[in-house]
C-alpha cells in the first residue's frame, strides 16, 4: 500500500505481548507452559478488521526490545500495516498475563509500569492525514489515562472533525487511572468528538453514569454521539440512535477464553459500519464475532473470518425466525 492511499480503518491503542497459560483452570503459580501473542486492545481490534478484509493501520508504540520486534512482526503477518507504531527507548513493550477459568473468570495482569509506549505517543508524530482520510477512526479510553497520548488523542479528533464514522471504544480498564472520576471527566471531554461509541454497562456507567442500557445509551446520545452501543453480556447487545433501537440476542457458545470476544466484536462492528449494514445485521454479526473468540485460547490469532462469521450469525438468524 501506498501512502497516498486511504486506509479503510486508522485504530490507535494499545498493543503489547500477551502471554497465556497453556492449561486451563489453575492459577499462574501452577501454570507450566504459556504462549506468546500480539495483545493490546486497539492493536487486536485492528486484526479483527483485517481478518475481514479492511485495509488496516494500528497507530501505538513499542520498546525498542525483542517484544517490541514481535509486535511490529506479527502486526504485519496478521495484516495490519505498522508504520505507524513507533518505537520508545525509555519503556519496554508491555507484557500482559491472564488466568483462564471458564466461562467467566479470567483474571488480566498487566505489567504497564510507570508507562508503556502506546502512552508516549504525542501528537506531533501523529499523521493526521492518514486520520482525516481514513474511512473509519477507531480509538479508545485507555489512550486517554495519561500523557502525552491524550493529547494525542485530542489532536487526532480536531483533525478527523467529527467525520462519520469517528469510533470510541468505552474500554474503561481502573488500573490504568487514578481514580473512576477521573476516567469519567476524559470520557465526557471526548465524546463530543465522536460519532460512535461502544461499551459494555460498567462501561457506560464510567461514561454517563447510567448502567441501565437505554438510559446508558440516551445519555451518551445526548452528549452528541450518532450511535451507541451497549453490550449486556448475556442479554446481547443494545444499538440505538435518535431514530431507531435494536437488542440483538447473544449466541450460545462453550466459553474457553472470553478475553478476546470484544475486540472481535469490535472489528466485526467496524466491518458492519463501513459497508452500511443495517444496524441489526451489523450487531448480530459483530456478536457471532465476539461469540467465536470466545471459543478460542487466544486473541488477535484467533479472529475469525468472513466466512466464519457469516455462518453462525446467519445460523442465530435463522433460529430467530424459527422460535
Amino acid at each position: 500500500m501506498t501512502s497516498t492511499e486511504p486506509f479503510d480503518v486508522v485504530a490507535i491503542g494499545r498493543s503489547g505481548v500477551d502471554v497465556y497459560p497453556l492449561q486451563t483452570g489453575v492459577g499462574l503459580e501452577d501454570v507450566e507452559t504459556f504462549g506468546k501473542f500480539l495483545g493490546g486492545s486497539a492493536a487486536n481490534v485492528a486484526v479483527a478488521a483485517a481478518r475481514l478484509g479492511n485495509r488496516t493501520a494500528l497507530i501505538s508504540g513499542a520498546g525498542a526490545d525483542p517484544f517490541g520486534r514481535f509486535v511490529r512482526a506479527e502486526l504485519e503477518r496478521l495484516g495490519v500495516d505498522s508504520r505507524f507504531v513507533s518505537v520508545h527507548d525509555e519503556f519496554p513493550t508491555p507484557v500482559t498475563f491472564c488466568e483462564i477459568f471458564p466461562p467467566d473468570h479470567f483474571p488480566l495482569y498487566f505489567y504497564r509500569k510507570p508507562s508503556a509506549p502506546d502512552l508516549q505517543i504525542s501528537a506531533d508524530e501523529l499523521d493526521t492525514d492518514a486520520i482525516r482520510a481514513a474511512r473509519l477512526y477507531w480509538s479508545t479510553v485507555t489512550g486517554l489515562s495519561e500523557e502525552p497520548s491524550r493529547s494525542a488523542h485530542f489532536a487526532a479528533w480536531a483533525a478527523r472533525g467529527r467525520s462519520p464514522l469517528t469510533v470510541l471504544d468505552l474500554d474503561y480498564r481502573p488500573m490504568f487511572w487514578e481514580s473512576p472520576a477521573a476516567a469519567t471527566e476524559q470520557v465526557q471531554r471526548a465524546l463530543p468528538h465522536v460519532t460512535v461509541a461502544v461499551g459494555n454497562r460498567e462501561e457506560c456507567e464510567i461514561a454517563v453514569g447510567e448502567s441501565n442500557p437505554r438510559k446508558a445509551a440516551e445519555a451518551l446520545l445526548d452528549l452528541g454521539v450518532e450511535l451507541a452501543i451497549v453490550k449486556q453480556g448475556p442479554r446481547g447487545v443494545l444499538g440505538k440512535t435518535r431514530h431507531s433501537s435494536v437488542t440483538v440476542p447473544p449466541n450460545d457458545v462453550d466459553v474457553v477464553n472470553g478475553l478476546g470476544a470484544g475486540d472481535a466484536f469490535g472489528g466485526s462492528l467496524i466491518h458492519g459500519l463501513l459497508n452500511g449494514w443495517p444496524l441489526e445485521k451489523t450487531l448480530r454479526y459483530a456478536n457471532a464475532a465476539g461469540a467465536i473468540v470466545a471459543t478460542r485460547l487466544e486473541c488477535s490469532t484467533a479472529m475469525p473470518t468472513t466466512a466464519e462469521v457469516a455462518a453462525l450469525a446467519e445460523q442465530t438468524a435463522v433460529e430467530a425466525v424459527n422460535v
